[in-house]
């Protein structure tokens, strides 16, 4: 039976739990240094307790240390990785070739999505130098996931199902480095790709102003993770360790519940990695949190509505057109319920997001605080802000526990001494305990004062689902002898068998002296992304000989490598049917500033590839 893991991101220590107690088997966080989002850092003491509260439900907690480091960084990332060793997380996230080297007979690895990982090759090769699981690029279809699963069926192999995209291969992007000194590699990108640009052919003519040509919708598989498990994923990614609270709940809600779905179809083939059924107290809904409009990028193959061109910022959800203006309100066709204080936009004649709050609404007709100007009847409205959506959330909204059935019987051992004894069970373990006590017969069933004291499991991870009583039990119990055995079994319950989380300690991983598969040819080399002695001493022994990092010695090769197309999102690319362009290449894109980008089309690949000019 496989495991389905949902590893869900975590902002901080808050997120962390409430990513846990609304149904993710696995979290991955940051550190407070060397994580790819330098903004999400967390303290050792927060991991712990993050790692201590997941372990009772059997959740893994996976820590970022995914950037490129310096050399003069070696001491302190060594020093950081022993603190989350002893921190107690399941494996770390890795980049940089010297950080796995520390971790070697430490901790399980996984490659982070940094290494681009979406050929079986690397994947082959990452599993040879010791990593356990590859998070593959986003970017990756179906059949070319299935395809790494065939040729290295012994990898883990995490993709990505929810969230934020990235433009370029994650790893492989330096625009922000070049243009603002913010290393991607770093945890420090400044989304240079969520700009407005303006697209010029070779001539200097306009092909398209000021449009946000390489901002992506973001990610959403939901209705997709079966087919994902079938081609040979085991954990699936919700990515926004930028995130707030609200996001993390509704998002891991909703993939939870999917995920039960599928086992409770496939009951013989698939299982949670972790423990433990959540009640909600809402209906997580994908449509009703931060989004940018939703694709399912490229796992059916290319698709020409992967694209945000008119802004890069949350739309929302779609709630109606726009009916009839009168004075200082409007109202909405749809089915839409509004509340006051509602965050509602839409697109105007000139392609731009415009934004406002309802302050009143009154049925279906909405006052807004400022009447917003270029607002016309057929327009369609979204709301990217829902007051009572959050206020939903804003509360306590799941609590997770694990099933148990309790089963009280009596003994007598052999008139030498009698008592009771009380099984836990949560259908594959089993823990008993015994006390000793007179058999006094009751006067009158004690069958719902039994199942009442022993269901009180208060804030331990357990729910009692069933009381089993044997039909010939007539004695009595004092409850605080009931109180006594529920206590002593749930704890040597949970002492055997709460919070088994496997994996973790390695005892050996080699990462040197094996080039039986080569890692892939990068030319130019900086895209090893290679930035201390160590990195570069582990690629020479491979029979590589690197340049340095970009963000130590800038190069002229390319800044973005993107299976997003411009060419093709515009409807231009013949190869896939499109209408044969009137400009004449190469395209550039121009930022505000004046500054230009070049961009090549490298067809035998479906690559655009985007280079400073």
């Amino acid at each position: 039976m496989r495991k389905l893991e949902l590893l869900a991101p975590a902002r901080n220590l808050e997120c962390g739990i409430a990513a846990i107690d609304h149904g993710a088997d696995a979290v991955y966080v940051g550190a407070s240094r060397f994580g790819a989002r330098a903004a999400a850092g967390n303290s050792i003491e927060d991991i712990r307790q993050l790692c201590d509260y997941g372990r009772q439900f059997g959740v893994k907690v996976y820590a970022t240390v995914n950037t490129i480091v310096y050399d003069q960084e070696l001491a302190d990332t060594r020093h950081l990785l022993e603190q989350l060793v002893e921190a107690g997380v399941s494996a770390v996230l890795v980049q940089d070739m010297a950080v796995l080297e520390m971790l070697r007979g430490l901790l399980q690895v996984h490659a982070s999505t940094q290494t681009d990982n979406r050929t079986a090759e690397k994947v082959r090769w990452l599993r040879d130098l010791g990593f356990t699981r590859a998070v593959l690029a986003r970017e990756l279809s179906l059949d070319e996931i299935a395809a790494i699963h065939a040729a290295v069926p012994d990898m883990e192999l995490e993709v990505f199902v929810h969230g934020a995209l990235c433009v370029s291969y994650s790893g492989l992007c330096y625009a922000s480095q070049h243009c603002f000194g913010r290393s991607a590699n770093r945890g420090e990108c400044a989304q240079f790709c969520r700009m407005k640009f303006s697209l010029l052919d070779a001539e200097g003519r306009v092909v398209e102003r000021d449009r946000y040509l390489l901002s992506l919708k973001d990610m959403n598989q939901s209705d997709h993770l079966e087919e994902l498990a079938e081609a040979g994923a085991c954990s699936f990614k919700i990515e926004g360790r930028l995130k707030d609270i609200t996001y993390v709940k509704n998002v891991t809600a909703a993939y939870s519940q999917r995920l039960n779905d599928i086992i409770r179809r496939h009951p013989d083939k698939y299982c949670r990695s972790s423990q433990g059924a959540c009640r909600y107290t809402f209906t997580p809904d994908l449509s009703r949190t931060f989004n940018r409009g939703y694709t399912t990028y490229f796992l059916h193959g290319r698709r020409p509505d992967i694209a945000s061109f008119d802004t890069p910022k949350a739309v929302g959800e779609f709630v109606g057109t726009v009916k009839e203006l009168r004075g200082d309100s409007f109202n909405v066709a749809g089915v839409a319920s509004f509340a006051n204080g509602d965050g509602l936009c839409f697109i105007d004649e000139e392609r731009r997001l415009q934004g406002f709050r309802a302050n009143k609404v009154v049925g279906n007709r909405i006052f807004p605080y400022h009447m917003p100007t270029g607002l016309r009847p057929g327009m369609r409205l979204y709301r990217n802000s829902d007051q009572e959506f959050e206020r939903l959330l804003a509360k306590p909204s799941a609590e997770r526990k694990i099933p148990v059935t309790m089963a009280i019987s009596a003994f007598d051992d052999d008139s030498v001494a009698t008592g009771f004894q009380l099984s836990v069970s949560d259908g594959l373990h089993e823990r008993s305990v015994r006390i000793h006590a007179e058999h006094q017969l009751a006067m009158k069933s004690q069958r719902e004062n039994i199942v009442r004291e022993l269901s009180k499991l208060g804030n331990t991870p357990y729910r009692c689902e069933r009381v089993d009583i044997p039909e010939d039990f007539g004695f009595f119990i004092p409850a605080s002898r009931l109180s006594e055995m529920r206590r002593l079994a749930i704890q040597a319950f949970q002492e055997a068998f709460g919070g088994k989380v496997n994996g973790g300690r390695l005892t050996e991983m080699t990462i040197s002296g094996r080039s039986v598969h080569l890692p892939p040819a990068y030319t130019p080399t900086y895209l090893y992304n290679v930035s201390n002695a160590t990195s570069r001493a582990f690629y020479e022994s491979q029979g590589f000989s690197p340049q340095p990092a970009y963000e130590l010695k800038p190069s002229a090769g390319p800044l973005m490598q993107c299976r997003h197309c411009i060419r093709y999102s515009l409807g231009y690319c013949v190869k896939h049917g499109g209408k044969r362009p009137s400009w004449r290449e190469p395209l550039s894109l121009v930022i505000g500033d004046g500054r230009r980008f070049r961009l090549e089309f490298d067809c035998q690949h479906c690559q655009m590839n985007i280079y400073a000019q």
